[in-house]
């Protein structure tokens, strides 16, 4: 499993806001290009964002799904991903004296990426993640600042 986690200096609602809202996912998620659909329920268990995803020339057009939530808190994610198959993806919020722990622990389900699943894949899962959360860092920035 890949299990990373980070610091940001922001509150915790400031980042549990960012995760509520499914048309940011674009601004932060590695590899997502667009996000076509966020249902009105989002990010109530069952509720979905359709999104494009891709690098360079290669795109899958697909769908993630809310699995399990606790409020200001947890939320796990089960992100297809066409012919790859399907990852699980959980984002812990915790308070962190005035900033914000997130832990984010990712692995496959389905598919390819279940069915491959190895110790490179952990490590790609790595640096996909490191920048995920770079990227959750400053689009929180970005819109505390506003």
């Amino acid at each position: 499993m890949a299990v990373l986690n980070g610091r940001i200096e922001r509150p915790p609602d400031v980042v549990w806001a960012l995760l509520e809202d499914g048309h940011s996912y674009a601004d932060w998620v590695v590899g997502t290009r667009q996000v076509h659909e966020v249902d009105d329920t989002w990010p109530a268990v069952g509720s979905r964002l359709r999104f494009t995803a891709g690098f360079g020339p290669f795109t899958v057009e697909d769908i993630t799904t809310v699995r399990r939530i606790e409020p200001k808190r947890s939320l796990e994610l089960e992100a297809h991903a066409g012919w790859l198959g399907s990852a699980r993806i959980c984002f812990d919020v915790r308070s962190w004296g005035e900033h914000t722990l997130v832990i984010i622990d990712e692995h496959p389900l389905s598919g390819l990426g279940a069915r491959w699943h190895n110790a490179v894949l952990e490590v790609l899962f790595r640096f996909r993640n490191r920048r995920m959360l770079e990227n959750l860092d400053h689009a929180v920035k970005n819109r505390s600042q506003r």
